[in-house]
């Protein structure tokens, strides 16, 4: 065999690295090696990269040596046939050959003891090896070899484009819209829209075609509900944000280029500056007081420092990783030049979409109910119309006849509008939550909201504004709260709990001065008073802080900036030279009070005096930062000083410094977040806060919410690492804040309380709480401040981004809950009265009581116009203090289902009554069904009222609803031509006094029989010591 070019690149203890030409763009011999590695025991890990060719072998040094293992991959490589095809290749037995194994100090292990290697190797995406890398632990150089580039020169365009062709664009896979045909289509999955389609078609096979187009038109109509409330939450939804960046600045060729982003490959060198969008993962080659905002990946709300001169030696959270830049997290501040390592699937935010694409939907409480309801009746309808058909066939009845009396009693079984009139009861349930800023994605998510007894949140934009805001300030012996929003030009200062005027206060003037010019961020104000920012959040807080203060424009136009002492991060203070109209000059200094305390010998007293620092003051000043950092408040410290002129040095500008004061930032909670949870204690629901920021400022803001009123505690996503998914199931109802987690220990968590049984919304706006957001049982994502990745996987979206919207939600969804179940209740007691009329009939070897087309205006028209009314229930006022409702039990309880079939039972007694009577009595055979017909219809008239708790004049739709299908049974009575199609026939007088006699009697016999069954229970019930 001719000799295979391989060798080593480098080896230390433990570690061994490979190349050999084979590999090149190969990814059946790479595969081949992670085979054959994978029965090797002692070795760890292999990393293959067939764009560089190389082989890193990680392994247990006090077992092998360099050599054996260098044996070992030499062999694997040579029993490889470069003549195979891939199809002959996957059916090879390809494994270690005896002789390499040989010197191996417990060499092979049998398939009963594959090692972690082949566990932790997955196919990799588009042939792109390179995820397998934790670049953050790499050297540049190695890095550089691997990818082989060029840090001065980056790739050629020749290899770049090979590259690209092999491991594709940098993007996302784009998820195919569905048509509007496709949504129709998707529709009639529902199993009980496959029940009506399914009676249709045996109306129509037995020539009932009025019958047949009448359910038909129904399912139409369904279809076109839920297509249009697919539709018009895409609508809501098509201005949505892009996180990826169009083009980008790359060095190719020694040149650099400006490129569309999705052409972006590993190896590229790029570079970037505040404002830009990171196009894709990447180390960093050099950077320059670089900070970005990575909250919609990581959860952390300030600005995050970046620098390419640390190197990583362990495992470190993603959040934390400083030498590395991320897919979509926007530059803020200084610049930087990066080498890309991951591009399009394979980076950060590419991972998060893979888990929304492997996380699956599951069914509602609600879908689940109906599905098994739909099952019940449909085998119902068959048990039932079989026994009747077999019973009338063996006591001499024709069999056409008993075919089509089984079909009416198939038909009158099913509620054919029962699932319209859910679904037209959800839509306009959704509309009352679109107005309250709730957006609805899919309909049956309305109803699960009232099983809701966990909301997971995320706290940077949920439960916090999302924007460091400066909430106090504190000059030499005096504080101050500074009320307002965070993004909103207008905000009261105040001290000792009164409003004060910043013109007066002549320190705190100078400090707020000093804010405004010692600032590089920039930001306009719209006409709502809002503000749009871009630069350092720090540094938009304390403009947003100097307009709130009002002060006057000349005082800061008057100021021009001479010199900057730009802001680092290892010196940690910024430094700002200002001429005013009198050509004097100011020096502006603010930074960490450390810093700035070591530069003043002199403050500016609560008298506007400047006077020396004394201990005593320096005491009092610090016992002030600690209090604040307590707190969890970011601390920045201000200092001025006058000059005649410019010093020459750094040192001689910033010596002798006044010291001004101190301000406290944080990103604040909502407005009315507090007492939002506090609601949703009382209504059983627990508050669980799930954020990639700090332990003490997840506390700290936790304490601020009433999060911790109910007792629990924090847990930390290092430490959550430790759990195993059985260790955290046990523990998770004790914990209610999870700090700096990442995307995939937020998946774990909303998994961990699903499997304890909890039903779960999640909430969030970040890319990172994407793949729990669709996990969870109802994603909510947010609005304004969501990525287009989280409102594509959640259900509902919060157009304001409020917290408490989601409790206005969770209200409506219990009162939709309600409803449904009334009009479930009010609708099904009306079939059991047909079905049970017709089959006690058919037993009783009578002629049927009720036609088909009677039994469709029953269930459609007499019915559904009541019911529909019925759904329209706004919720009870103190439904928010009741318990959520068990999401395990059925929403057709036993009181319901007695409810149901007592007074089903009942009806159906009255409808046969006034039949049997009619037709025994008279003969008139239409005349007594005509009286059937309307005794049932006007029984449901009266059970509409006992089917709620509220007064009449509470539901403004309910009278006029029944006053409409009491005209229609009127007129589907008198009129000929309508009466002909539902083989009816005028009634007398005296038959309207039996028939409203027979209900008024049902309806009080119910009603003795609901308060005798409550007078018993409550007689059970202990008594309570």
């Amino acid at each position: 065999m001719e000799e295979i070019n391989f060798y080593v690149l480098s080896s230390i203890p433990g570690r061994i690295r490979f190349k050999s030409s084979e590999l090149y763009q190969n990814p059946n011999i790479a595969r081949c090696i992670y085979k054959g590695l994978a029965e090797v025991k002692d070795i760890n890990r292999a990393i293959i990269n067939i764009y560089s060719s190389t082989i890193l072998v990680i392994f247990n040094d006090k077992a092998l040596n360099a050599e054996e293992v260098f044996n070992v991959v030499k062999d694997i490589i040579r029993s490889y046939q470069t003549t195979l095809t891939l199809e002959e290749e996957t059916k090879a037995s390809i494994s270690v050959t005896k002789d390499s194994v040989v010197p191996l100090k417990k060499a092979i292990g049998n398939e009963d003891n594959i090692i972690a290697l082949k566990a932790n190797y997955k196919k990799p995406y588009r042939k792109n090896t390179l995820d397998h890398h934790s670049f953050y632990k790499m050297s540049i150089n190695e890095i550089k070899l691997l990818l082989k580039s060029d840090i001065d020169m980056g790739l050629q365009e020749a290899e770049a484009l090979k590259v690209l062709e092999s491991i594709g664009y940098n993007e996302f896979e784009g998820k195919k819209k569905m048509s509007v045909i496709s949504m129709f289509f998707q529709q009639f999955n529902d199993y009980i829209m496959k029940l009506l389609l399914a009676a249709s078609g045996a109306s129509m096979f037995l020539g009932q075609v009025a019958d047949a187009i009448t359910i038909i038109a129904i399912v139409v109509v369904e279809a076109i509900l839920g297509v249009w409330q697919n539709y018009k939450a895409e609508r809501s939804l098509e201005a949505l944000e892009k996180y990826t960046a169009p083009v980008s600045k790359v060095i190719r060729d020694g040149e650099t280029k400006i490129i569309p982003s999705r052409n972006l490959v590993p190896g590229d060198i790029i570079c970037f500056e505040a404002g830009d969008i990171v196009p894709a993962d990447a180390r960093l080659i050099n950077s320059s007081n670089l900070q970005l905002h990575e909250a919609s990946l990581t959860g952390e709300s300030e600005a995050i420092e970046k620098t390419y001169k640390i190197n990583y030696t362990k495992d470190v959270p993603l959040a934390d990783r400083k030498n590395m830049v991320f897919l979509g997290t926007r530059v803020i501040k200084g610049n930087g030049k990066a080498i890309v390592v991951n591009t399009g699937m394979n980076t950060e935010m590419g991972k998060i979409a893979k888990l929304i694409d492997e996380t699956e939907e599951v069914l509602t409480p609600l879908q689940k109910d109906l599905n098994r309801l739909a099952k019940v009746i449909t085998w119902g309808c068959v048990g039932i119309s079989i026994g009747v058909i077999i019973s009338g066939v063996l006591g001499g009845q024709p069999f056409l006849e008993m075919l089509r009396t089984g079909v009416s009693l198939a038909v009158g079984a099913i509620p054919e509008g029962l699932s319209t009139v859910l679904a037209i009861s959800l839509a306009f349930g959704v509309q009352r939550m679109s107005k309250k800023g709730a957006i609805v994605k899919r309909l049956p998510s309305v109803e699960t909201l009232s099983c809701a007894d966990i909301i997971c949140t995320d706290k940077t934009g949920t439960l916090t504004t999302g924007q460091m805001t400066v909430t106090e300030v504190y000059t030499f012996n005096k504080e101050y709260k500074i009320g307002g929003d965070a993004n909103k030009a207008y905000g009261d200062f105040y001290h000792k709990d009164k409003a004060i005027d910043v013109e007066g206060d002549k320190t705190l003037k100078q400090l707020i001065t000093v804010a405004y010019l010692c600032n590089n961020a920039h930001y306009k104000i719209k006409d709502n008073e809002e503000f749009q920012m871009l630069g350092d959040p720090t540094e938009v807080a304390l403009k947003v802080l100097a307009e709130k203060a009002k002060l006057k424009i000349d005082h800061m136009n008057c100021y021009t900036r001479v010199k900057e002492l730009a802001f680092d991060s290892e010196i940690k203070k910024m430094t700002v030279i200002c001429k005013d109209h009198e050509d004097k000059y100011t020096v502006n200094i603010k930074g960490a009070p450390d810093v700035i305390l070591n530069k003043c010998n002199k403050l500016l007293d609560e008298k506007g005096i400047i006077r020396e620092i004394t201990s005593d003051d320096l005491n009092a000043i610090n016992r002030y930062i600690d209090n604040m950092a307590e707190k969890s408040l970011r601390v920045m410290a201000f200092g001025f000083k006058e000059l005649s002129t410019i010093p020459d040095t750094e040192d001689e500008i910033e010596e002798d410094v006044v010291f001004l004061g101190l301000t406290g930032l944080i990103d604040p909670p909502r407005p009315r977040v507090a007492s939002s949870i506090k609601k949703c204690h009382k209504a059983g629901i627990k508050v669980v806060m799930i954020t990639g920021d700090h332990k003490k400022t997840a506390l700290a803001i936790g304490k601020q919410i009433n999060l911790l009123d109910k007792g629990g505690t924090i847990l930390t996503g290092l430490e959550l690492d430790q759990l195993s998914d059985k260790e955290l199931t046990d523990i998770i109802d004790d914990i209610v804040i999870f700090a700096r987690t990442s995307p995939n220990q937020k998946l774990k968590i909303v998994k961990a309380l699903k499997n304890k049984g909890h039903i779960v919304a999640m909430t969030g706006d970040g890319i990172n709480d994407a793949p729990a957001i669709k996990e969870a049982n109802i994603g909510i994502a947010m609005g304004k401040a969501g990525t287009d990745v989280t409102r594509e996987a959640a259900s509902i979206i919060l157009v304001d981004d409020n917290f408490t919207t989601i409790v206005k939600a969770i209200e409506e969804g219990r009162g939709i809950s309600g409803n449904v179940k009334k009009f479930i209740r009010y609708v099904l007691t009306g079939n059991i009265g047909a079905v049970f009329t017709i089959l006690t009939a058919s037993l009783l070897r009578m002629p049927t009581p009720l036609i088909a087309s009677q039994i469709l205006m029953i269930n459609l028209v007499t019915e559904g116009i009541p019911a529909l009314a019925l759904g329209l229930d706004s919720p009870s006022y103190n439904i928010m203090e009741e318990p959520p409702r068990d999401a395990k039990k059925s929403i057709f309880d036993k009181p319901l289902l007695k409810k149901i079939i007592s007074r089903g039972l009942l009806m159906g007694l009255s409808a046969l009554g006034l039949f049997t009577g009619t037709y025994l009595f008279t003969g008139n055979i239409t005349r007594a069904r005509t009286l059937a017909y309307a005794g049932i219809v006007v029984n449901q008239m009266l059970h509409v009222f006992d089917c709620r708790e509220k007064t009449i004049t509470e539901n403004k739709y309910l009278l006029p609803a029944v006053g409409i299908s009491t005209l229609i049974l009127v007129g589907s009575i008198y009129i000929p031509a309508i009466a002909h199609l539902f083989g009816t026939c005028p009634l007398s007088i005296i038959d309207w006094i039996a028939l409203l006699f027979m209900a008024t009697f049902i309806g009080r016999l119910d009603y003795i029989k609901e308060k005798a069954t409550r007078l018993v229970t409550n007689r059970m019930m202990p008594i309570p010591a």
